[in-house]
């Protein structure tokens, strides 16, 4: 087995030394110890879209992450691979007739001046983003952005009814425990740099706020 030590290293590192050891080397049961939930989340979220079976062990601040691939003439469920695609790839079997636009919130209000009012616009930007129809492809959450996706948010019940409708909204880990607000987090998937340059890469359009 191979063992992975990522403790004190910030996102993505730990993923991009997972996916070293599974689409590099090859490795079929790895270990990687964390000390972050948003690490343990993106590092297993990343083994079981490859596939993998895994296990959480929790002892103080670190997770133990262990990853076996599966045996041979053993498929991986199909719920279980449809609940972790990679979220990158989220919404490609859009019709290709619709532009894969992704909207990335950097803030949790818009503009500068009075910070009232940009939360205002903050929120009437999201309620209004539906108008987009089917061309929204992604919506990302970095930085102070994540606080409208926690409790109180006051664009919740929006962002929820989103992804109800199968809209892929990412909200980026190192910022949600930089916040210390993790275990707030009430929609989207706990994301990482990694899934969300390659959906930047993949976007037909990017429009930052």
């Amino acid at each position: 087995m191979k063992e992975i030590d990522c403790r004190g290293m910030a996102c993505p590192s730990p993923v991009l030394q997972i996916k070293a050891a599974v689409d590099v080397e090859g490795a079929t049961e790895v270990c990687m110890v964390v000390d972050n939930s948003a690490a343990q989340q993106n590092v297993q979220r990343f083994l079981e879209t490859r596939g993998y079976q895994t296990e959480v062990e929790r002892a103080g601040a670190d997770f133990r992450i262990t990853g076996r691939a599966p045996v041979a003439g053993n498929p991986v469920s199909v719920a279980a691979t449809t609940a972790t695609a990679p979220s990158a790839s989220a919404g490609e079997e859009k019709a290709e007739d619709h532009q894969k636009i992704l909207v990335l919130c950097a803030s949790d209000r818009i503009g500068f001046g009075d910070d009232n009012l940009g939360q205002k616009l903050m929120v009437n930007f999201i309620k209004t983003l539906k108008e987009m129809g089917p061309d929204l492809w992604q919506l990302i959450f970095v930085n102070n952005g994540v606080k409208l996706t926690v409790d109180g948010s006051p664009v919740l019940d929006a962002l929820q009814l989103y992804e109800k409708q199968s809209l892929a909204i990412l909200v980026c880990g190192t910022c949600l425990e930089h916040f210390d607000l993790s275990a707030r987090k009430q929609v989207g998937t706990t994301t990482n740099m990694l899934d969300i340059v390659t959906a930047m890469q993949l976007a037909d359009k990017v429009i930052t706020i």
